[in-house]
């Protein structure tokens, strides 16, 4: 006899027992209401109930407006064990969520009806190389609360992977979807496991489980977390505020990029996908790759003045050199429609006018 607290997907698929001993632990508090009721429970609403994880780093915001235009406000709850920003706070649903704590976890989509799972808590990767043991603990510890409470409650999960998934052995020009992976830093190792465990959990129980190897994510709106790629949104910063960039790689490092907006666009439609849609579980979306002297050109375009020296960090420059040079996303293309609307020109104009607007509004001096 099968799980009874695998939901019929699951259950279709699984072939033997998993219950997680975490599961037969319970409390009042994570009683629904309509459990208290005589009558059946009542049809699942036509929109998700979206929690996002880790919401106020670079992308969790921006998705969750992006989410909530599309299936209101109340539907999409942001979380964080920081406290948000006034305008974060008012633009809707916040509550404080930490990965490590299963039972808090448990409770909040318990009690909120959550249908999907957007798991964006993770330390990054130069970040993570300085401290490995906290990167363990969120990266590993908080997956496998993420993992089991998605298919304890048959959540469609979402995971972001990365291109520090890939090591020096991989396919560099372009990088496919499947190949020798084998990343040296905690970040990649803790990304390459989600992509595996996730898999492994949607192939014998049947978890919708979903990632994409997200390129370097370029926004105006959020400050550099400590990634290996973070020189592509300080470059901007820099050439509007001093008109010199100081930057920590080789003019010559190609890596893959992509607008914020194409990556929130991505993954709503990636989300969105049906199942029979999709052939993988862990898919490359790409929209461009660039050195740091080919923006730099770019930038001068427009900033003539711009300078910019090059002393690469050691750490960082390492850790650029074993990831891919270009993605290929064919797949995602094939699959379920994926296009970039943003290239390189595109995106410096973007990010240009989007800086120079915030310092005007703060009244700092615009280079």
């Amino acid at each position: 006899m099968l799980p009874g607290w695998l939901c019929r997907g699951c259950r279709s698929r699984a072939r033997w027992h998993y219950v997680p001993a975490r599961v037969l632990s319970w409390s009042p508090r994570q009683i629904s209401r309509w459990n208290k009721q005589e009558s059946t429970d009542p049809p699942p609403p036509e929109n998700p109930r979206v929690l996002i994880t880790g919401g106020l780093g670079q992308l969790g915001v921006g998705l969750a407006q992006l989410l909530r235009k599309q299936y209101g406000t109340d539907n999409v709850i942001l979380s964080d064990i920081k406290k948000p920003p006034v305008e974060v706070f008012n633009s809707g649903p916040f509550v404080y969520a930490d990965v490590l704590d299963y039972k808090n976890l448990r409770e909040l989509i318990v009690n909120n009806r959550i249908t999907w799972l957007v798991h964006y808590s993770a330390l990054l990767s130069a970040v993570g190389e300085a401290n490995v043991a906290l990167a363990r603990k969120i990266n590993i510890t908080g997956l496998h609360n993420v993992l089991d409470l998605a298919l304890e409650n048959c959540l469609r999960l979402f995971v972001p992977s990365t291109i520090g998934a890939f090591g020096p052995s991989s396919p560099r020009d372009p990088a496919p979807d499947l190949c020798v992976q084998r990343p040296r830093t905690i970040y990649g190792v803790s990304k390459v496991h989600g992509e595996l465990m996730g898999e492994y959990l949607h192939h014998k129980y049947g978890l919708d489980f979903r990632c994409l190897r997200y390129p370097g994510v370029i926004s105006a709106d959020t400050k550099p977390g400590g990634g290996t790629t973070d020189y592509a949104v300080q470059i901007f910063h820099d050439a509007l505020s001093t008109g010199h960039f100081d930057c920590y790689l080789r003019a010559d490092t190609r890596l893959p990029m992509m607008h914020i907006r194409d990556c929130h666009r991505a993954t709503v439609e990636f989300m969105q996908a049906q199942d029979r849609q999709l052939s993988l579980r862990t898919y490359n979306i790409a929209a461009m790759s660039f050195t740091p002297e080919e923006v730099a050109d770019e930038i001068r375009k427009h900033l003539p003045g711009l300078s910019v020296t090059y002393n690469p960090d050691f750490v960082r420059q390492t850790i650029a050199d074993s990831w891919p040079m270009r993605f290929d996303d064919t797949n995602a293309q094939r699959d379920w429609g994926w296009k970039p609307a943003y290239g390189l020109s595109e995106l410096v104009v973007d990010m240009l006018e989007s800086i120079r607007e915030q310092r005007t509004k703060a009244g700092l001096p615009v280079s």
